[in-house]
């Protein structure tokens, strides 16, 4: 029997411009800028779509981060928790951020009244479109289009835009003409006599949430998309009633994530992780149930590839019987595990021009024989392939007898040579601090086929919780690979209109 052993995995470093190296991602971008520039430009392209006073709203917002934001160090036990000063766009990134926008104004009115609607189907459906045919109406007619467009969403669609939550007072609904849930379902199980009846019934296709819904239908036009509150764009300087400061972070807070995730959304990457071994990719594979009428229990698959550059693409696989009620697991044919894998190695080759040396796929549930087979039958003999099994460990947890501090980030339990526990949260020297409330739970990751040393494929997933571009944070509680899995589905199921999307990169997802 192998004895337990316990090691610490040093702390992944990225990469910034001139090749530098350091392990946090605001201390990079102050200290040197991002890995990659805006392509030389002045200044990026963003588009903005909003009501009158959202897009108020959002080019004051605009004005404040393009200069210096102080930290909100008032009352902090341990500053390094809180957020440094935000630097200043330009200052951070190297080009500045637009100073006339390219507006498009929606009218508020319109807005109120296609949320309120009585049917939560047709509200949404009505919202979302209010804004992507406008967006749509723009791109027709303009021949500079941004890199990404900034949604400013009135507070109020996200009041109603969301599944689960009640309806608008009855006395404030307007009125819908969408037929009932029931008479669809009817329809598109075995029609109907009258069909023109249900011209508005592919309603009830879409997401009853109004960000994954509105997401969804923009990919087919290639647009990268970032919605925000018409509340988050508050100014933070301002002293409520009660005395506090609005809003639920520091304005430095927001300021580093909002300015990453936007440049980010241009197509240049911020930080790359350092020192990444050539030829490795890694995939994290998404399900997703589909719940629409007619489904007949059908779930979407896809696969979110990362590449050894940290870019990231999402590849779309086919709808199938992926669920099984009995195991509570997804799990693909081998025909269609072996066309969702050829077309990761296939977009591996288009962007290096080779197939990978080590491919090694993420999931949450073990590979049965049929998938596992698909997988080795799509990449080449010269392709390492491996699986991994990652899940939240709720079993064990690690404490440090001689210290009041949690366990370190980076801990590592090895149980055998193909099993272990990691702790990818956990108390970080560099920041003096534990960014967690509860006893930090490891993740349990296994090698369940092919061979891989478990301490490399630990160090490995350690480092992929470094590459979340949709916030500044340090790190993640999950690799990149995992992290957005739920979220990516969600888009992909969101819309008829994504059964058979192209591949696109990652940042259209997030």
């Amino acid at each position: 029997m192998n004895e337990l052993s316990i090691v610490q995995l040093d702390e992944p470093l990225l990469s910034f411009a001139g090749g530098q190296k350091l392990e946090g991602p605001k201390d990079g971008l102050f200290l040197f800028g991002p890995l990659e520039d805006a392509g030389g430009r002045s200044e990026i392209r963003v588009g903005v779509i909003g009501t009158a006073v959202g897009n108020g709203l959002c080019k004051k917002w605009f004005e404040r981060v393009s200069g210096p934001v102080s930290g909100d160090l008032d009352g902090a036990d341990n500053p390094k928790l809180w957020a440094p000063q935000w630097p200043g766009f330009e200052a951070c990134f190297g080009t500045r951020l637009p100073s006339h926008l390219s507006t498009i104004t929606v009218d508020a009115a319109h807005i109120d009244e296609a949320i309120k609607k009585g049917n939560r189907s047709d509200a949404i459906r009505s919202t979302v479109l209010i804004y992507a045919n406008a967006i749509r109406s723009y791109l027709r007619s303009e021949e500079r289009h941004p890199d990404v467009w900034m949604a400013v969403i009135p507070d109020i669609v996200y009041r109603y835009g969301r599944p689960q939550v009640s309806m608008p007072p009855v006395a404030e609904r307007t009125e819908s003409t969408l037929v009932s849930k029931k008479a669809a379902d009817r329809f598109f199980s075995s029609g109907d006599l009258f069909p023109e009846e249900f011209k508005t019934a592919d309603a009830y296709l879409y997401s009853s949430n109004f960000h994954h819904q509105l997401k969804a239908e923009l990919l087919k036009d290639s647009v990268a998309l970032q919605l925000i509150l018409e509340s988050t764009l508050y100014d933070r300087r301002v002293i409520s009633n009660s005395g506090r400061v609005t809003g639920l972070q520091d304005e430095a807070t927001v300021a580093w994530n909002f300015s990453t995730t936007l440049y980010f959304k241009t197509g240049n990457k911020p930080w790359a992780l350092a020192d990444v071994r050539p030829g490795v990719c890694y995939v994290g594979l998404v399900f997703k149930k589909n719940d629409t009428p007619g489904a007949n229990g059908e779930a979407c698959c896809a696969a979110q590839m990362f590449l050894d550059s940290g870019d990231g693409i999402v590849f779309r696989g086919a709808l199938g019987p992926w669920y099984s009620d009995e195991s509570g697991e997804y799990h693909l044919s081998q025909s269609a595990a072996q066309s969702l894998m050829q077309s990761v190695v296939l977009g591996y080759e288009d962007n290096h021009g080779h197939p990978p040396k080590e491919l090694f796929i993420h999931g949450r549930h073990y590979f049965d024989k049929n998938e596992w087979n698909g997988f080795l039958a799509a990449v080449p003999d010269s392709t390492n392939l491996v699986g991994i099994r990652i899940t939240t460990g709720d079993e064990i947890r690690l404490f440090r007898p001689s210290s009041s501090k949690p366990v370190l980030r980076g801990t590592a339990l090895i149980v055998t040579p193909r099993q272990g526990y990691l702790w990818s949260r956990g108390y970080v020297p560099r920041l003096s601090a534990y960014q967690g409330f509860e006893t930090p739970k490891p993740l349990a990751i296994q090698v369940t086929h092919g061979e891989a040393d478990i301490g490399r494929v630990m160090t490995d997933v350690l480092g992929l919780t470094k590459v979340n571009y949709n916030a500044c944070d340090f790190a993640s509680g999950l690799p990149v690979t995992l992290k957005f899995a739920d979220r990516v589905g969600d888009i992909l199921m969101a819309s008829p209109h994504t059964t058979h999307s192209a591949p696109l990169p990652f940042r259209f997802y997030i």
